[in-house]
């Protein structure tokens, strides 16, 4: 299913985090060449996504929503 971005977190390791609008949390890192996510790197690019949708797959599987900081 499909969900807004509406916020950010980083995890333990310094990662980010996405939060999205059904309560769940996904990493969303730049790890090339698997991952191209040059947005995440600033925090005008993290900005620029808010509302952008990505896959939940949390949702799919009807999850419970996870903890945020």
């Amino acid at each position: 299913m499909q969900q807004p971005i509406t916020g950010y977190h980083t995890d333990d390791d310094g990662h980010w985090v996405a939060q999205l609008a059904c309560g769940h949390n996904q990493h969303v890192r730049h790890d090339p060449p698997w991952l191209i996510r040059v947005w995440v790197t600033t925090s005008s690019g993290r900005e620029a996504m808010l509302g952008h949708r990505l896959g939940c797959k949390k949702c799919d599987e009807h999850a419970a929503p996870g903890p945020r900081p």
